[in-house]
Order: C-alpha cells, then structure tokens, then sequence
C-alpha cells in the first residue's frame, strides 16, 4: 500500500499532482507556513536518526534539525534522485525500536488506513522517540475549500482530513503523550494575489484569537515507555543499520529479513 486516495488511480498520481498543488501559489503559501511550523518543533528534537516519509512537500523538510543523519523515504511507485529508500507508509523499512524521529507530512489524509500507518510508526520509533504530524484541518477555510472541491477528484481535495482531536486520540491509543500542538493558515487557499493580499491579516487575527481554526497544524508526540529503561541500540549498530540508506526491510515491507540487531 502506497500514499494514494480513493479518488485517485495510484501513488505516482496522488504524488504528482500533490507537489503541483504545492508549487502553485496557495500550496507555496501553505508549505512556507508548514516549513515554519517545522522550523520551530525540529531544533528540540534530539537522536541518531530522523526520518520523513514522503517527498510530496519536497525532497527535505528536515533543514531545521540538529540530527545529523537524515532519511527520506518515498512512498511513491517510481524512484525519485536525493531520495534515501523506498517504502510503504505501513511497511516501512526499519526494524522495531531503529529510528529517533519520524516526520509525517500529509501522509494520513492519503492513505487507506492512517489508524494501521500511526501503528507502524510506533514500531519503528524507539522509546521516548517522536512523531511529527503535518495535516489539513477539516475545521478550517481549507476544510472548507475541500468539501467544495472534493467534486474535482485531483489531491489534495480528495484527502481525507483527520482532525486533531481524533489525530490525538489515536496517538494516545497508541501511548504516545502529545508534547505539541501548533496550527497556522487561516486564509483560504486561493490563487487570487489580490485577495490574499486583502486576507492577509486575517493570519495574525486567527493566530491570536481561535488558533485551532488554521488550515494546517502540526502534532508531536512522544513514545511513553512506562516503569521500564528503554533499550537503546548502540550508535554503532544502528548506523550501520542506517548508513547510505541500505536498509533491510520489515517482514512487512519489501521483502527480506527485519532489522532486529538489539544490543548484548
């Protein structure tokens, strides 16, 4: 299973048209404030290894970061040049416990099953490690361009928003304390220059007075491990685990054995 919608024919497809709504004005627009909001959780985030699924919002979300090895893994049918590996939201290419930070941009409002990709990435996120959620929000002007859009069958109108509030739930099903909540949009994703420069203030306004009503929100959560001292595999281990991108896969995923090396 692949980044794909119910309207859309495959993974390539959704992928492409994806990073053409972003290359398009309110999609530049909307990527600047998800960089920002990215710019301001990465710094605090610490480990060995970070990875962003995906490459629909740009081949490297993770500039802001102070980990040094980074991974991008693309969720599409065709390989793409600068990207580290290849994988399935919900196979990903790691074993249990490998990776430190996990960056998901719009990865759940396509894909058949965000509950099984959340589940996924608990698995391969060692203790104490972190989710990072970019998402629309259904309660928001983008919400609402959506639904009035949905009709077109093109990405991203045909995603399926998740809200925060049921996002959070999940995450806490899963054991994860969320450590961050942020959101920014709260202009409609127009083309129209004179009307977002009409509109513009309505982003300081909607910042200070209903946050929760942006267009786009970023979520952390932190893998709680109770009553016990995780595990961590050496630094030596998992860099060879992760070093260049070759990486065996999940039983899950592609083929071959799991990465499962734990410390003696």
């Amino acid at each position: 299973m692949g980044l794909r919608s119910a309207h859309t024919p495959g993974d390539a497809v959704v992928a492409e048209v994806l990073e053409a709504w972003f290359a398009s004005a309110p999609g530049e627009r909307f990527a600047a404030l998800e960089q920002h909001l990215l710019n301001g959780a990465l710094p605090d985030l610490f480990g060995y290894h970070i990875v962003q699924l995906g490459r629909h919002l740009g081949a490297d979300l993770l500039g802001a970061t102070r980990i040094s090895h980074r991974v991008v893994v693309d969720l599409g049918v065709t390989s793409t040049p600068g990207i580290s590996l290849r994988g399935a939201e919900d196979a990903l290419p790691f074993g249990a416990g490998l990776i430190d930070v996990l960056v998901l941009p719009h990865v759940l409002e396509f894909t058949d099953d965000p509950r099984r990709v959340l589940r996924e990435a608990e698995r391969v996120l060692i203790g104490e490690g972190h989710i990072v959620v970019l998402g629309f929000n259904p309660w928001s002007w983008y919400g609402l361009w959506s639904l009035a859009r949905r009709w077109q069958g093109r990405a991203p109108w045909t995603g399926h928003l998740v809200s925060v509030s049921r996002l959070k739930d999940w995450l806490q099903l899963l054991g994860f304390d969320i450590v961050l909540v942020r959101h920014a949009g709260f202009r409609p994703p127009m083309r129209s220059q004179r009307l977002e420069r009409l509109t513009a203030f309505s982003e300081r306004l909607g910042a200070y007075c209903c946050p929760p009503l942006g267009g786009v929100y970023l979520v952390v959560g932190k893998k709680r491990v109770e009553g016990v001292t995780p595990l961590r595999v050496s630094w030596r281990q998992r860099r060879r685990v992760l070093a260049g991108g070759m990486v065996e896969p999940s039983t899950r995923g592609y083929g071959g054995a799991p990465c499962t090396e734990r410390p003696r």
